[in-house]
């Protein structure tokens, strides 16, 4: 390969073009003063922000409650109707999903209903975004679930346990508190945290942290999560009683005890089971396809919740087939509480990842809907929203929540416009919490589990995504396989981590070992490309053009050095080094010339020299380097520019620096690049072009004067010289 390189690059450099005929002219640009540091306007600006007059109160509120602002202009001509049509049906699919997700947070169905009932209130007067749906989240009750689990084990809780056995734990310190009274506590907790992990993070304008969790590590993470929650559903839809594994390995421990225990399957539950898939994917399937047709999707999923809840009462399946059921859901509102405080050093470190998964999915849901629609949407406002709509939640038995993909996709197709469809979803659930909540008692767990499965569909799709994604970016995709197998074979916070360190890995190594090659000069234009891309492409007679594509810093300065050395094909130090080799062969020559032994000696030295040494000629006396992509330079970047610049004078070969921007002119001149030059244009090459000229003129320049000493140093010269001096009179 690099045989067919050389012979490829050594073609193209047998084919030079003629010296542009067009004269360099240097360009001087005059740049601005800069702007010195003031501490008195620094001050000045801190004082003006910190007024505290009505203005900037009326200011603050708005931007804090931005309703204020698009409610007195909401026609309700033109947009009611929409919001109402979407409300109403977002709340239906919320009621399903909300009872299943709260079984997948290892909560009682009854605070599912709550956290979606309080969130989507609360977003509605903070949020900038008009389509967003927020509530619980799949991945969000994972991770909740996990957290819970841990925290139940050490408070000596057992996995087979029911919520209504006895209790060793206490609430508060003082209240004694059984099972599902310390699973809410847990989360409840972890609610807080994440929240007010979220409004710090918004206050301090501190939203671009989510530009670290790229599309790809988001969905393989997403992915990777949907293989775990579907994991952890399939015991219900069998009717399995086995121990639920959390943490490293949690997939496939689960799996094995499936498997374990797969012929204690419940016949009940695995026929109903299977009888609502067979019912709810077609018909998810159809809404999907005919989206844009369908006035409203069919709500199919709330169907078979009402008709398994009448069968399983009529039929008595708890009785007689030991089916589990949801058991009773009790109606209206809990009395407020404040989080159990003592839990918050036991779950810090799990509310972290929550909260930058929360703020991440909500944030880069409101941007793709605003960016559709027109409208403007501000992230760290966002992030205050979604804090704030869980920090207040935790004090009325809700758990984590955040911008469901699902519902917003559903609240954008069937003609949402504003959060007024919120509102009109909360009400929904509002009827349910009052009153028709108890009727889901005899609701079987494994049709909850069927719903939580059908919504998993969007993320488990990602996988017939991956060949596309692989032929547009193969560094994504490994990005993509490598998040989505930690989040599932590892942990799902550890799989997060992993796929976040991983990607940064992947533009560190990318910046290493960028792609370093020659220019070459398109015919008849000043254009410059790559010369192992495209055809018809001349190398300039006497100069080799370097493009570096990335910053040079501490980390790729060797591999800079040894590209540039492999593609110009000469090393500096390897020629001073041959030359110095032959110099010292030359000067014992002449040494021992008057002996004639010591001359045969060095005679036969030589010969063995000048087959052993090659012959130091190479077509190069200047090199240019392309800065244009060179977005900065580290000070081991500057020294290494420094370095090889002097290695290659010491050869005679001159190096020239182009397509500079301006704070790389800055850093070279204050680094001492300008250091023992005659010429201060050699920092100021705009183009490659310039650059040639430049070159191509000191070589025209050196060509006239050496042409103008050979003729000097000619004999009709030195015989001229001589008459002319036996002329002169004594």
């Amino acid at each position: 390969m690099e045989s067919g390189t050389t012979e490829h690059s050594s073609d193209m450099q047998s084919s030079h073009l003629p010296e542009s005929s067009s004269q360099y002219i240097p360009i001087k640009l005059e740049e601005y003063e800069p702007s010195a540091f003031s501490a008195k306007k620094l001050l000045k600006k801190a004082k003006e922000s910190c007024q505290c007059d009505r203005r900037s109160v009326v200011t603050f509120f708005l931007k804090l409650f931005p309703i204020f602002e698009w409610l007195p202009r909401y026609s309700i001509k033109e947009q009611l109707l929409g919001d109402i049509i979407s409300g109403l049906l977002v709340g239906i699919v919320a009621i399903p999903q909300s009872i299943s997700y709260s079984i997948l947070a290892s909560q009682d169905p009854i605070y599912g209903l709550y956290t979606n009932f309080f969130c989507a209130v609360i977003y509605f007067f903070m949020a900038t975004s008009r389509h967003n749906c927020v509530g619980s989240f799949g991945v969000l009750c994972l991770m909740i679930g996990e957290s819970v689990n841990r925290q139940l084990k050490l408070a000596g809780f057992e996995p087979g346990v029911e919520a209504s056995s006895p209790a060793n734990a206490t609430l508060n310190g003082t209240i004694a508190c059984d099972k599902s009274c310390y699973a809410i506590t847990v989360a409840t907790t972890l609610t807080f945290l994440v929240g007010l992990y979220q409004i710090i993070l918004g206050v301090f304008q501190m939203g671009f942290i989510s530009v670290y969790l790229s599309e790809p590590l988001l969905s393989g993470f997403v992915t990777g999560s949907s293989l775990t929650i579907l994991t952890s559903q399939i015991n219900l839809l069998l009717g399995l009683k086995i121990p639920r594994h959390d943490g490293v390995g949690s997939l496939i421990l689960t799996w094995i005890e499936i498997f374990r225990y797969i012929w204690q399957t419940n016949i009940c539950d695995l026929v109903t089971s299977l009888i609502a898939l067979i019912l709810i994917v077609p018909i998810k399937e159809i809404n999907s396809l005919y989206r844009d047709k369908l006035k409203a999707p069919f709500p199919m999923e709330l169907l078979v919740v009402i008709a398994g809840t009448l069968l399983s009462y009529f039929f008595n399946f708890k009785e007689r087939y030991k089916s589990k059921i949801c058991g009773n859901i009790p109606t209206g509102f809990k009395q407020p509480v404040v989080p159990d405080l003592s839990l918050l050093s036991n779950v810090a470190l799990d509310a972290l990842p929550i909260a930058i998964i929360g703020f991440a999915m909500t944030v880069s849901l409101s941007e793709i809907f605003g960016k559709k629609h027109g409208y403007p949407v501000r992230a760290n406002q966002e992030m205050i929203a979604i804090g704030v709509g869980n920090l207040i939640p935790s004090f009325f038995y809700c758990f984590a929540s955040c911008a469901a993909l699902s519902k917003t996709l559903l609240k954008e197709s069937t003609g949402c416009h504003t959060q007024i469809s919120s509102l009109i979803s909360s009400f929904v659930l509002l009827l349910v919490l009052l009153w028709i909540a108890p009727l889901f008692y005899s609701l079987q767990t494994c049709i909850l589990g069927v719903v939580t499965i059908v919504n998993l569909r969007g993320g488990l799709r990602k996988f017939a995504d991956t060949p596309k994604m692989w032929r547009i970016s193969k560094v994504d995709t490994v990005v993509w396989w490598v998040t989505m197998l930690s989040s599932s074979l590892i942990s799902t916070e550890l799989g997060l981590l992993i796929g976040v360190c991983f990607s940064l890995l992947c533009i560190i190594f990318r910046t290493q070992r960028p792609r370093a090659t020659l220019l070459g000069k398109v015919s008849d234009s000043e254009i410059y490309e790559d010369q192992f891309i495209y055809k018809r492409i001349d190398s300039v007679a006497n100069i080799k053009i370097f493009r570096f594509d990335t910053s040079l810093y501490y980390a790729n300065k060797d591999y800079f050095r040894s590209s540039l050395f492999q593609k110009t094909g000469v090393n500096p130090s390897l020629v001073a080094a041959m030359q110095k080799a032959e110099a010292k062969g030359e000067k014992n020559e002449n040494c021992f010339s008057s002996k004639f032994n010591c001359l045969k000696v060095t005679k036969k030295g030589a010969k063995a020299a000048s087959t052993d040494v090659p012959a130091l000629s190479f077509d190069m006396r200047t090199l240019i380097i392309d800065c244009g992509a060179m977005q900065f330079l580290d000070s081991v970047g500057l020294n290494a520019l420094k370095e090889t610049r002097q290695d290659y004078q010491k050869i005679g070969i001159q190096v020239l620096l182009a397509n500079c921007n301006p704070s790389l002119r800055h850093l070279l001149q204050a680094g001492g690049w300008l250091t023992g030059m005659e010429d201060t244009e050699l920092l100021s090459f705009h183009s490659i072009h310039a650059a040639v000229q430049f070159a191509e003129k000191q070589s025209k320049a050196q060509r006239e004067s050496k042409a103008a000493e050979a003729s000097f140093l000619s004999p009709e010269a030195q015989d001229f010289s001589k008459d002319s001096t036996l002329d002169k009179p004594l």
